[in-house]
């Protein structure tokens, strides 16, 4: 196990404690700590860049240490007796004011990161902590949070000799805690070099979560090459890295995370189950490696975000650098997609880049409905314009998936399946009501920014999973204005219609990546299909041979979410003019 007492690091906004489940007895022992000394010189060091007025506690130059030992005095006494124990230590007292907005300053700075809590547990151990991981939480992550709590009402308390009239319960320690343990990877050399990277077992979040990561745009897309990264890559080291098993749809895929990225890796817990101990007993389908250093990166290929189809070893590798361009969700997420994708053309299923909704509408009407769309093309933002009409129309609605899924024949009969459990949409695409209604289990991204994010649960894994029926078929067409020839609702009559629109994969960019105007996209994704042609076009014919065999209505519906001025009105109205579609069949 690794030795993590009183271990800790920094990446830009984020720190992280790394601990073995001992936890302070007493708050002052917070003050006494090596990472209390290290936030109050990093504090130090930025009011002094911002020639900040409250260095004007100090009487002449900025004594850091002197003033550790006066914090750490009244984490226990009040302001008369460390005088009296201290004569030295009075003249910090002279403005009184000053020293405890210094106080609340530095708690404000330390709340500044983003904080996470990684608890290693041990096999050996009588009741590993993975093993009980309600108990653990509540004796590492709420216990910490009440003691760093304890410390600064009690520092500021002995400088004021006042309480506070309302108490505020926020998670001042960390705002997530993972319990993490060894497992056995069962695949062959060179998959042995991520042998001792510790597997996340149980995640705490307090909600909402909010993150900033240094990206708020995908840039390209991932590239299949013809070499392994693993051949390249050094043995990752436990200390460095964690490894979160996601059960993406059918599948299961190691993703291991750069503790650089563990933000944006604990996110994927609103996105991705974990997977059970009875799948972490088999061979993954997939690999991924989020993090790797940029001189390893170059050495792969030219190309930073890349995977490799090892046949030999029936698994797929994904590869992407640790540079700060690279730290948006969108690498995470698509990369994980692109390989499941690409291991369901292999098993003969299609995927679709799109949503899917189940819709029962008051009275005896349903409909199980699937849109086909690139990104900002309409689709999450169709069925937000459900969610609204929901009241008037709707009795019951149930998302399949929100972004990628796919389609089977079974028996001759199409099937669509899902692959997350979350959802990873635009803020400004959801109803602010319906944002605000979910804030309470939402991780939320970069809401200063453009392309702001929210992570949030959708559905279960047993709906995304159990093969579902399917009604509509609906390209999502976000660029065309709706005329007497361009209805809202366009069916198509034959197979070879319909493959045209979708092949071609036009769309207009919302900027949610670099790209920029109308595009046009092999089937709309590039996550697997485009870069398995060969797969893929027999694929494509044979379902939408099926679609049309199995009665399904196939065309596409204008949501004119890329036309300035429909931002809103577009999906809401193409919802509308598809529930009198579903009324009227």
């Amino acid at each position: 196990m690794f030795e993590s007492e009183e271990n800790f690091s920094f990446f830009g906004k984020q720190a992280i404690i790394y601990n073995d489940g001992k936890i302070p007895a007493y708050s002052d022992d917070i003050a006494h700590s090596r990472l209390f000394k290290t936030v109050l010189n990093k504090y130090l060091e930025q009011l002094k860049s911002k020639e900040s007025s409250l260095l004007k506690i100090f009487p002449n130059e900025v004594n850091e240490k002197e003033l550790l030992f006066l914090l750490q005095q009244l984490a226990r006494y009040q302001k008369a007796y460390v005088i009296q124990n201290n004569p030295g230590l009075e003249v910090y007292f002279k403005d009184l004011p000053l020293l405890n907005r210094f106080v609340e300053s530095l708690y404000d700075y330390w709340r500044s990161y983003e904080r996470f809590f990684v608890c290693y547990s041990d096999e050996l151990l009588m009741t590993p902590y993975h093993e009980r991981p309600y108990a653990t939480f509540n004796s590492t992550v709420e216990s910490l949070n009440n003691l760093v709590r304890k410390l600064y009402r009690d520092i500021c308390e002995n400088i004021t000799h006042t309480h506070p009239n309302v108490y505020r319960q926020i998670p001042a320690a960390v705002q997530v805690g993972l319990i993490v343990v060894e497992e056995e990877v069962k695949l062959p050399a060179p998959y042995t070099k991520l042998s001792k990277v510790n597997f996340i077992k149980q995640v705490l979040i307090e909600p909402p979560l909010i993150i900033d990561p240094p990206m708020n745009k995908r840039n390209g897309e991932f590239e299949k090459i013809n070499v392994n990264p693993m051949d390249f890559i050094d043995e990752l080291k436990e200390e460095d890295w964690l490894c979160y098993p996601a059960q993406v749809g059918e599948l299961v895929i190691h993703v291991y995370i750069n503790n650089k990225f563990i933000g944006l890796g604990t996110a994927l817990a609103n996105l991705f189950d974990l997977a059970t101990e009875k799948q972490l007993k088999k061979k993954p389908d997939a690999v991924y490696i989020y993090g790797v250093p940029a001189s390893v990166a170059k050495k792969i290929s030219h190309e930073p975000t890349v995977f490799f189809d090892d046949q030999k070893n029936d698994v797929l590798v994904g590869s992407v650098p640790e540079g700060d361009e690279f730290a948006y969700f969108g690498y995470l997420k698509k990369m994980i997609l692109t390989l499941h994708n690409a291991i369901m053309m292999k098993r003969g299923r299609l995927p679709v880049h799109g949503a899917m909704v189940k819709i029962n509408l008051k009275g005896d009407k349903s409909a199980n409905i699937i849109f086909m769309g690139d990104t900002g093309a309409g689709k999450s933002e169709s069925l937000e314009a459900f969610r609204k009409l929901g009241e008037a129309y709707i009795r019951e609605m149930t998302v399949i998936f929100d972004d990628m899924g796919s389609l089977g024949l079974e028996g001759g009969k199409i099937k669509a399946y899902g692959t997350e459990t979350g959802a990873f949409v635009r803020l400004d695409d959801l109803n602010p009501g319906f944002a605000f209604g979910n804030i309470d289990r939402s991780i939320i991204m970069s809401p200063q920014k453009k392309n702001a994010r929210v992570v949030i649960p959708i559905t279960t894994l047993e709906e995304i999973l159990k093969g579902q029926k399917v009604d509509y078929f609906l390209y999502a067409n976000n660029y065309e204005a709706i005329d007497e020839t361009h209805p809202v609702l366009e069916v198509f009559n034959s197979p070879k219609d319909a493959l045209e629109i979708f092949r071609r994969g036009r769309s207009m960019s919302k900027g949610t990546t670099t790209s920029t105007g109308l595009t046009e996209t092999y089937f709309v994704n590039i996550f697997g299909p485009h870069q398995y042609k060969n797969l893929h076009d027999p694929l494509a014919e044979k379902f939408f041979k099926a679609l049309f065999e199995n009665k399904v209505i196939v065309g596409q519906i204008r949501t004119r979410l890329g036309i300035p001025g429909f931002e809103n009105n577009g999906p809401e109205s193409a919802a509308k003019a598809l529930l009198e579609k579903i009324n009227q069949s």
